[in-house]
């Protein structure tokens, strides 16, 4: 498949959409991975398509571009708040308002179709307004593209990469810690030597200790950051495909889940993000009542690459601070997030100086 998006106007977007099998040409079994469409080419005529009235265009465009397994993408060139994207925008999983934007999206959907056809699938449900739906309907997504072809793929050319290393080594310290002052509770992701990248063992430690929190009414504050240059890289890849199937890793996810737990007390969690805050690092953060970024600090979602969606309950976490339309540019697109875009997004809530959070554990 080429990178390379077709764009269509409005007319041919809604006339192409009104054939009987519209859902068989785009997609990862159709000619165009994603659905590219100039909302501006075509939206100021009095009919749009076949027989399809101005009136009630965007409700049949709504309504079919809902049906269609990829990504769907508006390109405003003149801007999210022009008329035609304020029109129209609403109805597509992604706005854009460039070429070079578009080619982003197109470039991953045609690297990953599967996956990025279900990461806007799973985006669309709007199970990020119930948590408990939420986390399982992305579980199951993440378990269903563990079995695919293209995380087969990525995890195949990364131990490709990988051979011939000396695995093992000597025995970690433990991921997590915590200390007590007070009133508040401060979590500390400690594995600075991996940039804390989120482990089995981190996570269960992590569930622990927002346990107590949870059941401990005089903790009044939860501090959540990480040791190192990095607040958290993500998943540990070493561990990506060492669960023994899908379905034991879906149980795995939906049994002892960090999110649940972070929503649990969210009000009292403040997530202090520093350097790199990738993945489940991002999706966890985005949980938190309060979100302090620091200068320097680049947040991603890098899954969709591997042929992944977010699995830790960032299809739950982001849409309910940036909704599901920048949720999927950045799951989409793997793009970095600086700082300042965070915060005028809504994806941080404070901007603090530059810095570590907190310091290496000492000998």
């Amino acid at each position: 498949m080429t990178s390379a998006a077709r764009v269509h106007s409005l007319p041919e977007a809604l006339a192409r959409l009104r054939a009987p099998d519209a859902a068989e040409a785009f997609g990862p079994l159709g000619a165009e991975p994603l659905l590219a469409v100039d909302v501006e080419a075509g939206a100021s005529s009095a009919r749009l398509g076949a027989g399809v009235a101005l009136p009630g265009a965007a409700d049949a465009l709504r309504a079919r571009l809902a049906r269609l397994p990829c990504p769907t993408v508006a390109l405003a060139r003149g801007g999210a708040q022009g008329t035609a994207a304020k029109r129209w925008g609403p109805a597509f999983d992604v706005v854009v308002e460039s070429d070079a934007a578009l080619a982003q999206v197109a470039g991953a959907a045609a690297r990953t179709p599967i996956a990025a056809a279900t990461c806007v699938q799973l985006l669309r449900l709007g199970a990020w307004h119930d948590l408990e739906a939420g986390l399982v309907a992305e579980s199951l997504a993440y378990a269903t593209l563990q079995g695919g072809p293209e995380f087969a793929a990525w995890l195949a050319a990364r131990r490709a990469a990988r051979a011939g290393r000396l695995p093992g080594g000597a025995p970690e310290a433990p991921p997590l810690r915590l200390a007590r002052e007070g009133e508040r509770l401060r979590i500390t992701l400690d594995r600075p030597a991996r940039r804390n990248a989120f482990s089995a063992a981190m996570r269960d430690a992590l569930v622990e200790a927002l346990a107590l929190a949870t059941e401990d009414a005089a903790l009044r504050e939860v501090v959540l950051e990480g040791a190192g240059a990095a607040f958290c890289a993500g998943g540990d890849l070493d561990e990506f495909g060492t669960r023994p199937d899908p379905a034991t890793a879906h149980a795995v996810r939906t049994t002892r889940s960090a999110a649940r737990a972070l929503a649990a007390c969210a009000p009292r969690v403040t997530a202090l993000v520093h350097g790199a805050c990738f993945g489940a690092g991002l999706e966890l953060a985005a949980f938190a009542g309060r979100v302090c970024v620091r200068e320097g600090a680049r947040l991603a979602l890098p899954e969709l690459a591997m042929g992944l969606v977010p699995g830790a309950g960032g299809t739950v976490s982001l849409p309910r601070r940036i909704g599901r339309q920048r949720t999927a540019w950045l799951a989409l697109t793997g793009a970095e997030l600086d700082a300042p875009t965070a915060l005028a997004w809504g994806l941080a809530d404070e901007l603090l100086p530059a810095g570590e959070a907190s310091a290496p554990r000492g000998p």
